[in-house]
């Protein structure tokens, strides 16, 4: 009995040594892992600073630059859209593939009208009155011209080049006089860099110049941004409607466009056609009922 107890004890210390050792070893694999991610992230957002320092060194005066979550994107206006692409596709940027473009509507940007904080002991309810003021507003003013500047001399000192000194002004990417917006997303395959322009459009008239010169895969996507937000891109070679239907009216990603639509098909037998009528659907705000 005492032999098996010994026994026992022996085989017991072996195993707790056998096992130290590869926890240890799995401490420092995972110390090595953490400390290999930390040094990626940092030489990511070193790239994304040079980058947006020579962009501002290139346009001082166009451009605004802001780098969050590993991302930079760049600010530019409707004047200066068409320049900043031609260098961007260029040496020594070399953006040549552009990802993706899409449309943004800022009309109820900021606006609020559910509870979520306090809606775990009363419930979910929908307020009267919006929690928050849009930032959107047509009767506020444009912002000046100085907004758009950024500081040129963020080149010359390379322990400038910050986060907080390339973040741009918060108000830049919902300007009070721009409702709509066109976003680019750009690729550099040599530099594995990524890069998001942002351009803003006022809400009487949003058009901007197109790139399908610059970058023949933006021919869909103007053609989507067209469609869905009635963003008009000038020099277009075939602009029109790419998803809604033959003479559809309206533009359904803008904010002001009803939900249920404004008109509804179906197929009537006797002129055995498609016909379009008004939306016979009621509308109604949907306020969660609760039965006690």
């Amino acid at each position: 009995m005492a032999e098996q107890n010994l026994d026992a004890k022996t085989s017991g210390v072996a195993q707790t040594s056998s096992t130290a050792p590869a926890n240890s070893v799995a401490h420092v694999s995972s110390t090595k892992q953490a400390s290999s991610a930390a040094q990626t992230i940092n030489a990511v957002n070193t790239g994304l600073m040079d980058l947006a320092a020579a962009l501002v060194a290139k346009f001082p005066d166009a451009i605004t630059s802001n780098i969050a979550l590993g991302e930079l994107t760049i600010t530019v206006t409707t004047q200066t859209l068409r320049a900043v692409c031609q260098a961007l596709i260029q040496p020594p940027f070399d953006f040549t593939m552009l990802i993706d473009l899409c449309g943004v509507d800022y009309l109820h940007y900021g606006v609020a009208e559910w509870q979520t904080a306090d809606a775990t002991g009363t419930g979910f309810s929908r307020g009267v009155e919006p929690e928050a003021m849009p930032l959107y507003s047509q009767q506020q003013p444009p912002h000046s011209q100085s907004h758009l500047r950024s500081q040129s001399h963020l080149c010359s000192q390379p322990h400038l080049r910050s986060q907080s000194h390339l973040r741009s002004q918060s108000h830049l990417r919902s300007q009070p006089h721009l409702r709509f917006a066109v976003v680019y997303h750009l690729l550099s395959i040599q530099h594995n860099q990524r890069i998001r322009l942002h351009c803003g459009l006022p809400s009487e008239l949003p058009r901007v110049d197109t790139v399908t010169d610059i970058w023949q895969s933006a021919d869909w996507y103007e053609r989507e941004a067209f469609d869905l937000f009635g963003i008009l891109f000038a020099g277009h070679p075939d602009l029109r409607r790419i998803l809604t239907d033959y003479g559809f009216i309206g533009h359904p990603f803008r904010k002001d466009f009803p939900l249920i639509g404004e008109v509804e098909m179906r197929y009537d037998a006797a002129e055995q056609r498609i016909v379009y009528e008004p939306v016979g659907i009621e509308p109604r705000t949907l306020v969660p009922k609760v039965i006690r």
